[in-house]
């Protein structure tokens, strides 16, 4: 089997199967507030910070998609990526996490390379993103050995093409799935370039209720158009393009609501001047 290699363990995450299963159990035993989740979700929006900022988010939403029925594949949408960018798809092979390897959903993905354009990423020359590895783990520890289809995901009207396509190729092979898009929100701070409401608690204050609110509200709202303009004009979302594809398939697989289920950054970590925020999503 053709392997893709973890390009962030041991720095990001750990890089041992004991150590990530103990910091996953870690993971759940922090309640950031009580969720009530009114059926079984299809989808779930995640951050990609190292574990230390928002494993724990991330976390507990991929647990949510896994309590009540297993899938036959979980499909990560993310990446970092402009809006006039080719999609990105891993297409066969398996990628390596500490926790075992996760096969690539290969019919899937032929399904969606004979409709869509992709660059096509293998085994052995892949990016250096983390967006999609960094939930690798906790996939790997709540499904098991589940097959899994990655895809880069532009911030354009391209992505609920994508989303349609993937639900479309699910229905024809008779597959199962689970969706998950990896995001984090506004990037504050000189480190990003991003000043305009100064520093300290007013500026946390704004990207919480104002910048990160309006992402929130338009993902609640299951409207992936609003979240792909708020990114790009309101940079509340480095990954839009994944989180519109996100919600537009979880509407297509019969979510109809979604549920906050945290919302923190890492100033609630570390404070300074630069911090970035993060929200968990779950749709059913």
């Amino acid at each position: 089997m053709r392997l893709r290699r973890t390009a962030f363990a041991g720095r990001w995450y750990p890089d041992d199967e004991r150590s990530c299963r103990a910091q996953i159990e870690q993971f759940l035993d922090e309640k950031f507030r009580d969720v009530d989740l009114p059926g079984a979700p299809q989808a779930g929006i995640v951050p990609h910070a190292g574990w230390f900022f928002s494993g724990a988010v991330a976390c507990q939403v991929i647990q949510a998609l896994g309590e009540r029925d297993a899938p036959d594949a979980v499909v990560l949408f993310g990446m970092h990526m402009h809006p006039g960018q080719r999609p990105v798809i891993m297409d066969r092979g398996a990628w390596e996490t500490p926790l075992g390897h996760l096969p690539i959903a290969e019919d899937l993905a032929a399904y969606l390379t004979e409709r869509l354009t992709f660059t096509i990423e293998g085994p052995e020359d892949p990016s250096r993103d983390n967006t999609i590895e960094l939930q690798l783990p906790f996939v790997r520890h709540f499904f098991g050995e589940v097959p899994i289809l990655p895809v880069g995901v532009p911030p354009s009207d391209l992505a609920l093409r994508i989303a349609e396509t993937v639900v479309a190729g699910a229905h024809d092979l008779g597959l199962k799935l689970k969706i998950v898009g990896s995001t984090d929100l506004t990037h504050y701070g000189p480190n990003y370039g991003f000043t305009r409401h100064g520093s300290g608690a007013p500026a946390v204050e704004w990207v919480k209720t104002d910048n990160d609110r309006r992402f929130i509200e338009s993902a609640l709202g299951l409207d992936p158009e609003a979240v792909i303009q708020g990114g790009l004009q309101r940079q509340n979302a480095c990954c839009s393009g994944a989180a519109a594809a996100t919600i537009q398939a979880a509407q297509l697989l019969g979510a109809s609501q979604g549920i906050l289920m945290a919302h923190t950054t890492s100033y609630d970590k570390i404070p300074g001047d630069s911090f970035v925020g993060y929200a968990g999503i779950a749709f059913c």
